[in-house]
């Protein structure tokens, strides 16, 4: 059953969902945030310029009380000429009272002045609690608000002689105009991201489903004798990666075990294992199969869990593929030498092609030339190796981060390759038999692999050496024709 037959209900929809809601999640949550905060930076600047004409009125009568000690009988004569000054600089009426609360003089005709007392709760808590005190209102024939101000008027000994009152007229609308502005800008950025977002949620979440179906449909279609059988090119360090290897590492295998099945001699044996191994081989696909599909199902985008999810879903085929691995393993035993089709090609591209099979980050590439070319069968340098790589790796010690370093060079019409780790190195009394078939320093494995890596590399009238020692590692060299 392919993700195809889940419209409605398949994981690029949900994934696409999941991102979709984000993306509106997000705009709103930025639009809001946006609309509050200029909002009340739209306020404050309100507040802070009637702040700041109050001060530059305060400053202006304070700077006509400073040149002389005046005292409350004294400010009608002080400021009767300044105040039309100081309102007609800074714009503003004003109307001083003593410390009564009773009018005293004004910018205004006295018949205009409609308080002539100051309210009894304003002047008692000025009295109380400081210099100012601040009453807004709104003035619906302005249509605007109107800030009383009453303030203490102090003479240059600091000594209260009066109080001072002067209307604020505001229009919050000014403030909101550019408040607007702002937000629909804001708006119309939000739209655009959620665009992009939309489209990137849709490609994101076709790739990865792609991805998925792709593999599920490679390893369903895994055939033991199927001799176009390619490892998956995948270099992305997520999920997807282990799974990756995993069946890599089972073509491996697979190719291994195919070439090593053609020893047997019998025709009639051939065909009974091979069916053998192929119905081994298919068993774990169903189970592999289900955990995809039924991951599929229960796919909740919003899940935090959702990572791990995804790491389960993939150790769980791991193991299955493993399992495949396993039954392959076993019939190691009657893999034969493929028949050499040489052909000239890159040795520097092939041997790195052969590391990133196995996707290590410490497998070390180096050659002497960019370019080295020879002329032999690619699947025989392949197979070889892809054996002394992964005995390499076989052979790591867990006290040490592994290392592979693999050197390649061009010689006079020879070609040089040394494979050498850091491993737990090979004892001198079991150096000599390596090579020797059914001899194995490995718990599992029928011990063939060397052999078929030297009977390769003599068929080209080369010549394999090792040297080992016990906890520094092991170098294998190789010297072959290049044939050009």
């Amino acid at each position: 059953m392919s993700l195809s037959n889940y419209k409605g209900y398949s994981l690029r929809n949900r994934i696409f969902v999941g991102f979709l809601i984000v993306c509106l999640l997000s705009t709103i949550g930025s639009a809001v945030l946006s609309y509050v905060v200029l909002r009340d930076n739209a306020m404050t600047q309100s507040k802070v310029d009637k702040q700041s004409k109050s001060e530059a009125l305060m400053s202006s009568l304070d700077y006509a009380l400073s040149h002389t000690e005046v005292f409350e009988k004294d400010l009608p004569e002080v400021l009767g000429n300044k105040i039309y000054e100081i309102a007609d600089i800074n714009k503003h009426d004003i109307i001083v009272y003593n410390l009564k609360g009773d009018y005293l003089l004004s910018n205004k005709d006295p018949k205009l002045i409609t308080q002539k007392h100051m309210p009894t709760d304003i002047l008692d808590k000025l009295r109380k609690d400081g210099l100012q005190y601040d009453k807004t209102e709104y003035d619906p024939k302005l249509k605007a608000d109107v800030t009383s101000s009453y303030m203490v008027l102090k003479n240059n000994m600091l000594s209260n002689i009066g109080y001072v009152y002067f209307p604020l007229y505001h229009n919050e609308d000014v403030y909101l105009q550019v408040f607007n502005r702002y937000l629909g800008l804001i708006i119309l950025i939000n739209i655009l991201i959620l665009l992009v977002g939309v489209w990137i949620s849709w490609v994101t979440s076709n790739n990865l489903t792609k991805k998925i179906t792709r593999f599920s449909s490679i390893i369903n279609s895994i055939n033991l004798f199927d001799d176009n059988i390619r490892p998956i090119r995948y270099y992305q360090n997520d999920e997807l990666n282990g799974l990756v290897k995993a069946y890599n590492k089972l073509i491996s295998e697979i190719q291994d075990q195919r070439e090593k099945l053609r020893y047997k001699a019998s025709e009639e044996a051939w065909r009974e294992m091979a069916k053998q191994v192929a119905h081994e081989v298919k068993n774990p696909l169903t189970p592999m199969k289900l955990t995809i599909q039924n991951f599929e199902r229960r796919f909740d985008p919003e899940d935090p869990e959702v990572k791990n999810k995804v790491k389960k879903m993939s150790k769980v085929i791991v193991e299955q593929i493993d399992l495949i691995s396993e039954v392959a393993s076993a019939f190691s035993e009657f893999a034969k030498l493929p028949q050499r089709n040489d052909v000239i090609f890159d040795v520097v591209e092939e041997t790195k092609s052969v590391a990133n099979v196995f996707g290590a980050n410490n497998i070390y590439i180096h050659s002497n030339k960019d370019v080295i070319n020879v002329n032999m069968d690619k699947i025989y340098l392949t197979r070889i190796l892809t054996n002394l790589i992964s005995n390499s790796i076989q052979a790591q010690d867990s006290s040490r981060p592994m290392l592979i370093n693999v050197d390649i060079e061009n010689i006079h019409k020879k070609l040089r390759i040394s494979v050498e780790d850091n491993g737990f190195g090979i004892p001198n009394e079991k150096l000599m038999k390596i090579f020797e078939p059914n001899f194995t320093t490995k718990s599992s494995g029928m011990g063939l692999g060397l052999t078929m890596v030297r009977k390769m590399i003599e068929d080209y009238g080369g010549e394999i050496s090792v040297k080992s020692e016990v906890g520094k590692g092991t170098v294998f060299t190789i010297m072959l024709p290049t044939n050009m």
